[in-house]
């Protein structure tokens, strides 16, 4: 994907910089977290962008950071990125103004916003385009254009953006606006940054002026429309970042039904991650998939259910109410309602979890079922195994944590209390309401007190 995008490949480029400007601090978002790491489809803002900017295979990639820079870094501590700091924050073209020893004089120039989270590659492919020899520029319709900065044409021509503080009354009606984002060559670029001025209502240094400087030296300032005005939309506000989610999570819908995933209601799921889904899968309202999601041939999720890291094999039904985290599941297994898999969970093919049944770090084998009311732990459960209601495994001892096995073939009744370390043998029967502290034979094993009856015992009388 990222060799070739909209006639811009690797091979008619030689060095490209991707400078993502991260360093405002969303006073309006109301929070003591600096505004790129709030968090959109569970990742935060910055992640998005510095993914986009990935995609494109940049030879260096420069993150400016200001409000809260250490703890932005540390967000990204694991990641490839040189980082430039803007001390005081003095407008857009200042941060630029930072960065600029850092780059590569014959490189291209692409300058893109930590707070704008879903552009598209293709359209970021489109933009290089248009500014591998003068200035590309990003603009958008918008509805509301309130807060933008306006595109400023003449004889259709681009001639400058004016920010809505210094806008005209009818600049202000105009509807196409800039995105932000720009594309040139940095040898050029750097020559227009280190002219801008600061004779503006906020006094500060406006990167979008450089477009006017562009124009005054004869160069063509190409525009790059994007087709969704979500692409160039920032988040400045928690209203803001609710709308991106809205748009983003529309976005993941309709690539699921054009796949042919069945949505009950493409309105109510949240995808936070990657869900790949194979062919006729089904999924209920209210549904929520966070990390690394495989969902096979035929499975389907019922309603209001939140799987985590989860693969999931062929025909597999997953009810109403269920948690499932960092766990494997195999083929033609039924599960919940109201159940949970715990991580370190493996579950061979046709085997039942019931409602309100919890299972941590256990491996069940094919046709083994636990149908109600159960906890299992740290376990080895075999084949067609039937786990009666009310079962827990004791595996924890207040220090550290102990194996059950239960092997194939067993049959443990209700509310039986199975005290690891302990096996139990193939073909075991316990009796329900045992405490199994020992290892069991094949056969039947009942471990409870003897039934007592008092026909003399009176309750107390109240005084």
């Amino acid at each position: 994907m990222s060799g070739y995008i909209a006639g811009f490949s690797s091979s008619n480029r030689s060095v490209l910089n991707i400078l993502i400007l991260a360093a405002g601090q969303g006073r309006r978002m109301h929070s003591a977290l600096p505004k790129v790491l709030h968090r959109l489809a569970g990742r935060p803002l910055l992640a998005h962008v510095i993914d986009a900017a990935r995609s494109l295979s940049p030879q260096r990639l420069i993150v400016v950071h200001g409000h809260g820079g250490a703890r932005v870094r540390a967000a990204f501590a694991q990641q490839d990125i040189e980082w430039v700091e803007q001390r005081d924050q003095l407008g857009t073209g200042h941060a630029v103004m930072q960065a600029l020893p850092r780059l590569d004089p014959n490189a291209q120039l692409l300058v893109l916003y930590g707070d704008v989270p879903l552009i598209r590659h293709e359209t970021l492919g489109a933009l290089m385009s248009a500014g591998a020899a003068g200035l590309g520029l990003l603009t958008v319709e918008a509805d509301n254009p309130a807060g933008y900065g306006r595109i400023v044409r003449e004889k259709g021509r681009v001639r400058r953006i004016v920010e809505e503080r210094d806008a005209t009354p009818e600049e202000r009606a105009v509807r196409e606006v800039s995105a932000g984002f720009l594309c040139a060559p940095v040898a050029r670029f750097a020559g227009w940054v280190r002219r801008l001025g600061n004779d503006n209502a906020q006094r500060e240094y406006y990167l979008t002026d450089v477009v006017a400087l562009a124009v005054g030296q004869g160069v063509e300032v190409a525009t790059v429309k994007a087709a969704d005005w979500t692409e160039a939309a920032g988040v400045n506000s928690k209203r803001d970042l609710a709308v991106l989610e809205r748009a983003y999570q529309r976005r993941i819908a309709e690539a699921l039904l054009d796949a042919g995933v069945t949505l009950a209601d493409p309105a109510r799921i949240d995808v936070r991650g990657a869900l790949v889904c194979a062919s006729d899968v089904t999924i209920d309202v209210n549904c929520v998939f966070e990390g690394e999601v495989h969902l096979g041939e035929g499975v389907t999720v019922g309603p209001n259910c939140i799987l985590r890291n989860v693969n999931i094999a062929a025909g597999t039904e997953v009810h109403a109410f269920c948690h499932l985290e960092d766990a494997q599941v195999g083929s033609r297994c039924r599960i919940g309602p109201y159940a949970r898999l715990r991580p370190g969970t493996t579950l061979a093919e046709d085997v039942h979890i019931g409602n309100f049944v919890e299972v941590k770090a256990s491996h069940i084998a094919k046709g083994s079922k636990a149908n109600h009311l159960s906890y299992i732990g740290d376990a080895e459960v075999g084949s067609r195994v039937n786990i009666g209601a009310g079962t827990i495994t004791c595996n924890y001892d207040g220090v550290a944590k102990h194996r059950t096995v239960i092997e194939d073939d067993c049959f443990i009744g209700s509310d039986a209390t199975l005290v690891a370390p302990v096996t139990l043998a193939k073909g075991s029967y316990i009796g329900a309401g045992s405490t199994i502290s020992k290892n069991t034979p094949a056969g039947l094993t009942v471990a409870r007190a003897r039934q007592m009856a008092v026909p003399a015992w009176k309750p107390p009388g109240k005084k």
